[in-house]
């Protein structure tokens, strides 16, 4: 081995780690990133985590949310999880420096593959990692989403070395890249992955076609293409019971054909599209990828006691009061509803982006380009409706996913990807004369420096800044929102011209180097600080030392109140609605209680439909039948406070009358008037429910003997036969009942709740959730690894052949 030749590699990895720890280090002393949706999966995942943990195996459900749901996509552990154990090992830093590192990484192999020199591809990959919008992923808790964009750039690198002929090299990286990528569980990155792919594929062809390279293409696509499958069949045991959830949660096509309050609904598959447009980048606001706070930043930005804001609630509320708020300042004024950070790629990038437009020619720019012009324009949202609206309706698996402005990722891949090759050809390829670098140095200062002053200068008086939440503040504090407006013209003004100086230092930087004023690593010195100083100046203001907690706040992130603790007295299973948060929002009830909300991207379809037509209109008999003996309510003092509810039906019951039903409208329009002795059923269930069910046995009983979340026991004793109610959610895959060891058919009754008909009689009634499709997917994990390690074997024993009838 050359170890002369991957030492500089073995540095460049090992300072990618220092850096990571540098700027996450509180993570030395122990201390954790508090990270909001990660508190929230924390109260998702509190009853599995205990369950697997007390038991040692996993339950694959919980009741803890929803009124109960499969775990596959809140904590799940699958046999034969062999790529999550190298994704662990990738992974071994604390988090979050393990993504950083991770984001460094990939990038640098990515620059690597695509011959940028290795200096370069170090300070590509630190300016890439450092974007904010890398980083206020981590800061928030988008876990997943940052996991899954770390891993890209692999996908990238391997699919380029396919289509570049370095088939074994390209078919491994790509099967593993991608197997990681799929493992990180966040399926929108990866679906916009597979549209950067596409457009490598087209212009790749297209060059194909040119040079008259059909056959060497077409073997590429093919590896790709086998590297994809396999990939996929690696994680069949998380995407099986995923792909089997999803047709259940709100992902999934409702069966319900009206709205709420009773208008005629559109019965599409997936997301409405206002869910999906909630979250819509402004086409000015695509100038926060040059200008971090031109939208005035976040929806909570510090301003600090020099600012107008300050000022101004000082003399209205107070000093301290005036101080506290300045830290959080609602300085966003786009159109998105929550914006923790603007998606700021970074100024120096930006320019160097520019720059590329005149430096490069070749396929990867193309490709390149247009994947970035695709994503800027779907960004859009509902602000370039009739191209949101096409891919909504038209293009498969679109409408699933919501944030469409989640697909700026791309960018954030790509315009570094062109300003690292720019440096390239800048710095190195002499077959580009000394004019056209000066001359693409000063297009590009041009440009960039142009739109910075003007934004500086003229910004000001353009703009409205005026805020959607505005009027809400006046209200407050008349005037408040006139404050608000003279700081986020001055947040312009001051990034505007931050902006406008570090394209100054960096062309100053490289017109030096281009006349010989400075050398090679002098240049790449003053890049590395530009780079350095603003990116990490930017992601500073969002995420920093102060974000962390100790290890134990993080951990536990929620503390029982008085009202958990005096609920928690009762050792019975039950439910609980905190009605003093949005239920269907809220996984701290989650941690310490079963509740009858959580917090999910995808919830249960049929629990959120029953929440919005009959919880929400407070129909009391709903949260009967889920067993909701405790709500947690806010009274007009702020004070909180519990309330017993003694008309719970409990967890199981007996029903003599059933209302029978043809649809999903008429089975929700029932509930409005439900009593605990009546079920509401599907017509379909007609022959299998005996014509006496009506007869009372004032006798019978039905009791809970024990509960774990993937197995329930009752007992039962009845003189005749009985329908019985289960406040237990009907789930219509993995649930098996067993009335005395013999397997019963469990049916959907009240919309959402399990029924069973049992036999006259002392029964012992066990319900258990085991999933076939778990196994399933377990075993297609087995055979797609040994299969893939044949294909390596094979094929790296046919290149030692081919290496050997060379020598």
């Amino acid at each position: 081995m050359n170890y002369k030749k991957i030492t500089p590699y073995l540095i460049a990895i090992l300072g990618f780690v220092i850096v990571a720890l540098a700027y996450f280090s509180p993570v030395l002393d122990g201390k954790k990133l508090y990270q909001s949706d990660i508190a929230q999966y924390r109260g998702m995942a509190k009853e599995i985590k205990d369950f697997r943990s007390e038991n040692h195996e996993e339950p694959y459900w919980t009741d803890a949310a929803f009124g109960g749901m499969p775990a596959y996509q809140i904590s799940a552990y699958y046999p034969y999880d062999f790529i999550k154990k190298v994704d662990t090992l990738i992974r071994f830093l604390p988090r979050p420096a393990d993504y950083l590192v991770l984001y460094f990484f990939s990038f640098f192999v990515l620059l690597l593959v695509l011959k940028v020199d290795w200096k370069l591809a170090v300070l590509g990959a630190l300016a890439y990692g450092f974007s904010t919008y890398l980083i206020i992923i981590i800061g928030v808790g988008h876990n997943a989403k940052a996991h899954a964009i770390g891993y890209m750039p692999f996908v990238l690198a391997g699919a380029l070395l396919l289509f570049n002929k370095k088939y074994f090299l390209g078919f491994v990286l790509t099967t593993l890249a991608t197997a990681l990528e799929i493992v990180a569980g966040h399926i929108q990155m990866t679906y916009y992955l597979f549209f950067m792919l596409v457009f490598m594929g087209m212009f790749y062809l297209i060059k194909a076609v040119k040079n008259k390279q059909i056959i060497p293409f077409l073997q590429s696509s093919g590896v790709l293409l086998v590297s994809g499958l396999l990939a996929i069949a690696m994680n069949a045991n998380h995407l099986l019971p995923t792909q089997e959830y999803a047709k259940e949660s709100t992902r999934g096509t409702s069966e319900l054909s009206i709205n709420p309050d009773g208008t005629p609904k559109e019965t599409k598959s997936g997301l409405s599209k206002d869910y999906i447009t909630e979250y819509s980048y402004g086409i000015l606001e695509t100038f926060n990828l040059f200008i971090p706070r031109l939208m005035g930043g976040g929806n909570a930005e510090y301003l600090g006691t020099d600012s107008h804001t300050y000022h101004f609630l000082k003399d209205k509320i107070g000093a301290e009061q005036a101080r506290d708020f300045a830290k959080h300042a609602p300085t966003y004024w786009g159109n998105q509803p929550i914006v923790a950070a603007p998606a700021y790629i970074g100024a120096v990038l930006i320019f160097l982006f520019v720059m590329s437009f005149f430096l490069l020619k070749s396929t990867t720019k193309k490709w390149l380009l247009a994947s970035i012009v695709f994503a800027l324009l779907l960004s859009w949202g509902k602000n370039l409706s009739f191209l949101t609206d096409f891919f909504i309706d038209y293009v498969p698996l679109y409408n699933k996913f919501r944030a469409v402005s989640s697909i700026q990722v791309i960018m954030e891949i790509a315009i570094p990807v062109l300003a690292v090759l720019a440096l390239q050809k800048f710095f190195f390829d002499d077959k580009i004369t000394l004019k056209q670098k000066e001359s693409a140095l000063k297009k590009a200062l041009y440009i960039s420096g142009g739109i910075a002053l003007f934004f500086m200068l003229l910004g000001g008086s353009w703009f409205a800044f005026e805020g959607g939440n505005d009027g809400y503040y006046d209200k407050m504090i008349p005037d408040f929102s006139k404050a608000l407006i003279l700081d986020r013209k001055s947040l312009l003004f001051k990034d505007s011209l931050r902006s406008f100086l570090l394209v100054m230092v960096t062309a100053t930087g490289l017109w030096m180097f281009l006349k010989e004023k400075i050398k090679l690593y002098p240049a790449l010195a003053i890049l590395t600080f530009v780079l350095l100083f603003d990116g990490i100046g930017v992601a500073k203001r969002y995420v920093n030392a102060n974000d962390f907690k100790s290890s134990a706040k993080v951990e536990k992130p929620f503390k029982a109140t008085a009202a958990d603790q005096a609920i928690r007295k009762d050792k019975g299973h039950y439910r609980v609605a905190n009605f003093t948060r949005n239920p269907m929002n809220d996984a701290s009830t989650s941690y310490f209680h079963n509740s009858i909300g959580g917090y999910h991207a995808a919830k249960p379809r049929r629990y959120q439909e029953l929440f919005d037509y009959q919880i929400a209109k407070n129909n009391i008999e709903v949260l009967n039948m889920l067993n909701t003996k405790y709500l947690i309510l806010g009274n007009d003092k702020g004070e909180v406070q519990v309330q017993e509810n003694p008309d719970s039906y409990g967890n199981a019951w007996f029903v003599n009358t059933i209302k029978w039903v043809k649809s999903a409208d008429e089975a929700m329009l029932a509930l409005d008037s439900i009593h605990k002795n009546t079920a509401v059923l599907d017509e379909t269930y007609k022959n299998s429910i005996p014509k006496t069910i009506w007869m009372v046995d004032s006798t019978a009983s039905i009791k809970l003997k024990d509960y774990k979340p993937n197995k329930i026991t009752y007992q039962s004793t009845s003189h005749i036969p009985q329908l019985a109610l289960f406040s237990e959610m009907y789930y219509p895959y993995g649930w098996k009942a067993f009335v005395d060891g013999k397997e019963f058919e469990i049916l959907r009754a009240n919309y959402v709740l399990r029924a069973l008909l049992l036999p006259e009689g002392t029964h012992k009634i066990v319900f258990k959730f085991e999933p076939e499709v778990v196994q399933k997917g377990a075993r297609i994990s087995l055979l797609s690894y040994l299969f893939f390690i044949v294909l390596v074997v094979l094929g790296g024993f046919l290149m030692y052949k081919k290496v050997k009838r060379s020598n």
